[in-house]
């Protein structure tokens, strides 16, 4: 079982990244994706959620209208992308999938933005 991250790195403020979380070992497709990020000093935020057929989503409040959550269950991979960044969106961004009792995490990557 594996979540595998990838695409983050430095940009500047006003940027755009596009992250991309891979699975494997387990059916991704019945799954419940989502990102998180955690900043140095601060508690784990759920960024944004998906569901498994990719019809519905939902975001925080803090990242509403700058970034899209997406999937693309036949490569068992969910995106997210990121625009207008901002500073404060610095952070180690990591996916999850889960279902029921059942909750899969990535290692994380680092986004940092700064000029």
């Amino acid at each position: 079982v594996q979540l595998v991250e990838s695409g983050g790195g430095l940009v500047q403020p006003g940027g755009s990244l596009r992250l991309s979380c891979a699975a494997s070992g387990f059916p991704f497709a019945s799954y419940v994706a989502r990102w998180f990020r955690q900043a140095p000093g601060k508690e784990r935020e759920l960024v944004a959620t998906i569901t498994t057929d990719g019809g519905g989503t939902n975001y925080a409040d803090s990242v509403k209208g700058r970034f899209t959550i997406s999937r693309d269950n036949a490569k068992n991979t969910v995106y997210l992308q990121m625009d207008s960044l901002k500073s404060e969106d610095t952070a180690v961004y990591s996916c999850n999938a889960i279902r029921g009792l059942y909750i899969f995490w990535g290692q994380g990557t680092q986004v940092t933005v700064s000029s």
